[in-house]
């Protein structure tokens, strides 16, 4: 008779995740070797990088990050979920290979663009595009304007975005070095960095290097479902990938919310894969006030989030225009959002709770927003957190 899988809780998934991604406690490693750790940073916002490894590395500070992208140790590229990341320059040569379908959907999706983009070979538009900007790397509306000598009916903004979706394209520095300010500049990878990965052309070499991805995926958000796998990576069909890896990997459920919405409770008892030997912390573990940038990893990448934000939460962080504020964890899991606002030449944090706070919680949240604001404001002559009251 097997022997049920053990049950895992939402406090013992939150602790978990914290603990992969070095949110129990600042880690003493390089910043190079956290954005290898966490398979990316979430980067579609070019400043964001910075916050994220702040709040996970022990003394790190912004030019460690900027020399990295200088000496395209790191790229900005879009990859899982086809949204912009900061990646180490070898995960920039193979994840947008490995996800390079998402990005095809986009491009086929129905939207603005897709009366342009459906008039079009897609392989003829990606290999113009490629030979544009590995002649002379340029703005997306530059861009659209030489495609559009080729195909004189597109729509530049469309032809651009098609070219965004189906090339793996860096943004070039200066942007997204600290202290500095550059426009948003595209090359592909290959005239960035020099080189291509050609052993992702064998399907045997392209399928061990997924294998190699899932795994790194659980080490750095694990335990996690295949439906987790696939809404952090944007990939469908992967359930045979984690069934090649059980072997390697040891097996739990998670426990169902009884108060949760019928389907969500069913989600919430699927089985969760794992390595044998990655940190499983006791649910109590205590979890220090942590600050997190927009669209931060943490969040985004499981089917079912609860392990780290509400859904009540998650509705509140919604915004008309699509982007979401920056959150706080307190005890764990999201309380508040956060933002920075400049005046003149002071700064100053300001922290929106989304439920009420206790005494101690607010002081522990002030003291970590205090070192935060100075972080990203070291220029400015005054700093300020404010907390509002709910």
């Amino acid at each position: 008779m097997q022997t049920p899988a053990p049950v895992l809780g939402r406090r013992a998934l939150n602790r978990a995740l914290l603990a992969r991604q070095h949110l129990l406690a600042r880690h003493e490693g390089a910043a190079l070797d956290e954005v290898d750790h966490l398979v990316g940073l979430q980067a579609q916002a070019p400043w964001s990088p910075y916050t994220a490894l702040w709040s996970r590395l022990d003394s790190f500070q912004p030019a460690e990050l900027g020399d990295l992208l200088l000496r395209r140790d790191v790229a900005r590229v879009a990859a899982m979920r086809s949204t912009v990341h900061l990646l180490t320059a070898e995960d920039a040569l193979l994840l947008p290979v490995l996800t390079a379908i998402v990005g095809e959907r986009g491009a086929r999706a129905r939207g603005p663009f897709s009366d342009t983009l459906r008039a079009l070979d897609l392989a003829e538009l990606a290999a113009a595009g490629r030979e544009i900007l590995e002649a002379e790397p340029l703005a997306p509306a530059r861009l659209g304007e030489r495609l559009r000598e080729r195909w004189p009916h597109g729509s530049p903004d469309a032809l651009a975005h098609g070219v965004r979706y189906l090339l793996p394209l860096v943004q070039t520095t200066p942007r997204a070095v600290w202290g500095q300010s550059g426009a948003t500049i595209w090359t592909t990878t290959r005239a960035w960095l020099g080189r291509d990965r050609q052993d992702l052309d064998d399907p045997a070499a392209r399928e061990a290097a997924l294998r190699g991805v899932v795994l790194r995926y659980l080490a750095a958000f694990g335990p996690a479902s295949t439906a987790d796998v696939q809404r952090w990576s944007g990939l469908t069909r992967l359930a045979p990938v984690l069934e090649g890896l059980r072997g390697e990997l040891v097996s739990f459920r998670a426990e169902p919310d009884p108060s949760a919405r019928a389907g969500r409770a069913g989600r919430a008892g699927r089985e969760l894969f794992d390595l044998p030997d990655a940190p499983r912390p006791d649910a109590e573990t205590p979890a220090p006030v942590r600050f997190l940038p927009d669209f931060d990893n943490a969040l985004l990448s499981h089917a079912d989030r609860d392990r780290i934000v509400a859904e009540e939460h998650r509705r509140a962080l919604a915004r008309a225009n699509g982007r979401t504020p920056g959150v706080v964890l307190v005890d764990g899991f999201v309380a508040a959002a956060w933002s920075l606002r400049r005046e003149r030449a002071a700064a100053a944090l300001d922290v929106e709770p989304l439920r009420p706070l206790a005494r101690a919680e607010i002081r522990d949240v002030a003291a970590e927003a205090e070192v935060l604001v100075r972080f990203l404001a070291e220029d400015a002559s005054a700093h300020e957190v404010v907390i509002a009251d709910r």
